[in-house]
C-alpha cells in the first residue's frame, strides 16, 4: 500500500514547498548582529567604511569633531568676539567710569565697542531740571493743623529742591560713537560728570 501524496511509480517528482523571493538569504544562514535600541552607530566615510579604521582615522574624525564645536552662552548664542579697536590690556584698572564708559589706561570701552583712548572726543549735556516743591509731609500737617487758627497753612510754605532728568555723556573715536544717560541725583550731578569728562579729556590727549 502507497502514502498518501507519494508518487507513483513512472512519475515525476515534484517540489510542492512555496517559492521564496529572490535574495532571500538560505535557510539556515545566520543574520548580521543588530544593535539594541538606542546604541549609536558608528560613523562612517562615503564608502562604507566606518571612521577610526586605519591610521590616523580615529584622530582625524575627533578633530573635525572639536572643530565643528563652538562655545555657547545659555541657549545656544555664540560667544560674542571683542568688537572694535585694539583690545584693552588684561587685567588694567580703569582710570575713570562715566554711565557705562569704562577709560582704562590705553582704551575706552563702551557698550558700542574698544576704542583708543588716544584722540577719544568728550562731550556732555546737562539735560537736568531743579525745582522746588512743597514735600508731602508738608501738605499732611497743614491738613491736620487747618483748624488750628490757619496755623496749619504755614506748613505750605516749605519747600524743598528736587532734580530730575539725566546728563548725556558721549565719546566718540576710531568710528565708533556712544552715549551714556547718567540719571540725576542731586544738583551737582552735571558737576561731577563735567569733572569726569574734562579729566578724560585731559588723558585722551596726552
Amino acid at each position: 500500500m502507497t502514502q498518501p501524496g507519494a508518487p507513483r511509480e513512472g512519475e515525476p517528482e515534484y517540489d510542492w514547498s512555496p517559492e521564496e523571493p529572490a535574495g532571500t538569504p538560505p535557510r539556515g544562514a545566520a543574520h548580521p548582529p543588530t544593535r539594541a535600541y538606542g546604541v549609536p552607530h558608528e560613523p562612517t566615510r562615503a564608502d562604507g567604511v566606518p571612521l577610526g579604521d586605519g591610521a590616523g582615522d580615529g584622530d582625524t574624525h575627533r578633530a573635525a569633531r572639536q572643530a565643528a564645536y563652538q562655545p555657547t552662552v545659555g541657549a545656544g548664542v555664540p560667544v560674542p568676539g571683542h568688537q572694535g579697536g585694539a583690545a584693552p590690556l588684561p587685567g588694567a584698572q580703569p582710570l575713570v567710569t562715566i554711565g557705562d564708559i569704562t577709560v582704562l589706561p590705553d582704551a575706552v570701552v563702551t557698550p558700542a565697542g574698544t576704542m583708543p583712548l588716544r584722540g577719544a572726543v568728550w562731550n556732555a549735556v546737562d539735560m537736568t531740571r531743579t525745582e522746588d516743591r512743597t514735600p508731602v509731609y508738608a501738605i499732611v500737617l497743614a491738613v491736620l493743623f487747618v483748624a488750628a487758627c490757619g496755623l496749619g497753612l504755614l506748613f505750605l510754605l516749605l519747600k524743598e529742591k528736587r532734580t530730575t532728568g539725566f546728563v548725556q555723556a558721549t565719546v566718540s573715536g576710531a568710528g565708533i560713537h556712544h552715549t551714556a544717560a547718567i540719571p540725576a541725583t542731586g544738583p551737582g550731578t552735571y558737576t561731577e560728570v563735567m569733572a569726569q569728562i574734562a579729566y578724560a579729556r585731559s588723558i585722551s590727549a596726552g
